[in-house]
């Protein structure tokens, strides 16, 4: 037995952790993607589920971290912020989302990345006992951490019945009493729905009436397309008085390895996030924080890159469409979310998992399955091409591989 065998904390499974057997689904997928390459060595995998942006972040972003990077002044711990990415972070808030009241010094906190924010809110909020209301399928940080904290966990399912939109009537009445924060995802992942003015006048008036935090985690709100303006939670009268809203540079501005982005909201809870990230990191480095102020005040870069995804979103979903996927294009995001076949040249799958791991063996095309509310797939336009032109010729690949497997919905 390993002498902290017995020293590792309940949270994590105690004495039994590192025992289970389950695999999760993305190393499921990663597997299968070894696995497929292996195979067939002179047949390019074509990936469809990566969750990053395949561009660089834009040379003058770049040109700009070089520049601060060279300079003395910016090598000291950074703690909680600079002011200067704050004030372009309120810029940015009013500019793109006409969030104008937004106070840099007060409002406003930068994160090493939203992932960091969002594990540290609970620790700001969660007691032990308290609900967590976490929209599934979605990203599960904020509900882990409050687990770890003796918090509970209150799933909400985005059924396609319902428009991927949480359904807060269906919960119990005693969870409600406990309920104390609810974290929402819009534009969302895996889905791809965008919010409406009227789904967050709901939500305002849900949190008000049950006393919860709201956080609305942005992180792909300013890549929209045909028309969609982009929206936040905190443009909503009333907003401001019972959530936050957590904004990233990671897919606006094809920064993911930078690890930057902000919390925005009431000042007293900012102020509580900042109590709590004093105590847990000492800040980004300087520089990235005034590239990050740079790009901010660039919003050209983020349409520049949505105008890319929406011409790629236009091939992809006219192959599904074609192939017969029940495929829609996204207002926003670079997801796109559809129920999975049942069927594949005369085999029958019971899960989304089974016909990845089918589409990845037999057609090395990788997609990420979600079977939380039902069996669906997400596709994403991250994939590798270089131009206009390789973004064809990966479609045409697609189609042809896709168009050999008899799919039946």
């Amino acid at each position: 037995m390993s002498y902290f065998e017995d020293k590792i904390a309940e949270r994590l499974g105690g004495k039994n952790f590192g025992k289970s057997t389950a695999i999760y689904k993305f190393e499921i997928i990663k597997r299968a993607k070894a696995r497929a390459q292996k195979a067939n060595p002179n047949l390019k995998l074509i990936d469809v589920g990566v969750g990053e942006p395949d561009w660089a972040a834009d040379p003058s972003v770049v040109a700009r971290l070089s520049e601060e990077a060279g300079k003395a002044e910016n090598r000291w711990y950074a703690d909680n912020g600079i002011l200067e990415f704050q004030e372009a972070a309120a810029r940015y808030m009013a500019n793109v989302f006409k969030v104008k009241d937004l106070d840099p010094n007060a409002n406003i906190l930068h994160g090493i990345g939203s992932k960091p924010i969002l594990a540290m809110l609970p620790i700001c909020f969660i007691n032990p006992g308290d609900v967590i209301l976490q929209t599934v399928p979605g990203y599960p940080v904020a509900a882990t951490y409050s687990k770890y904290l003796g918090g509970e966990v209150y799933n909400l399912p985005l059924e396609e019945s319902k428009g991927f939109f949480p359904d807060y009537s269906a919960i119990p009445a005693d969870i409600l009493k406990r309920a104390k924060m609810l974290y929402i995802n819009y534009p969302n992942n895996p889905t791809g729905t965008v919010a409406t003015k009227e789904f967050f006048q709901k939500t305002v008036e849900f949190a008000k009436r049950n006393n919860i935090l709201v956080v609305n985690d942005a992180a792909y709100g300013a890549l929209t397309y045909d028309g969609y303006e982009p929206l936040s939670f905190l443009s909503i009268d009333g907003a401001k008085e019972v959530g936050l809203e957590i904004h990233s540079l990671s897919k606006s501005h094809n920064m993911t390895g930078w690890r930057i982005g902000f919390l925005a909201g009431d000042a007293h809870a900012v102020k509580a996030y900042g109590t709590v990230k004093d105590n847990t990191d000492s800040g980004q480095f300087r520089a990235i924080q005034k590239a990050g102020a740079f790009a901010l005040d660039h919003p050209e870069i983020t349409r520049k890159t949505a105008e890319k995804y929406s011409r790629r979103f236009n091939l992809l979903i006219s192959l599904l469409k074609e192939i017969g996927f029940d495929a829609h294009k996204p207002k926003a995001s670079f997801f796109t979310y559809m129920k999975a076949p049942k069927s594949a040249k005369g085999r029958n799958f019971t899960s989304a998992t089974e016909f990845s791991e089918f589409l990845i063996d037999n057609c090395l095309i990788s997609t990420v399955p979600w079977d939380d509310v039902g069996h669906y797939l997400r596709f994403s336009v991250t994939f590798e091409a270089a131009d206009e032109a390789g973004e064809k010729a990966v479609i045409a690949e697609m189609k042809k591989r896709l168009q050999s497997l008899e799919l039946a919905f």
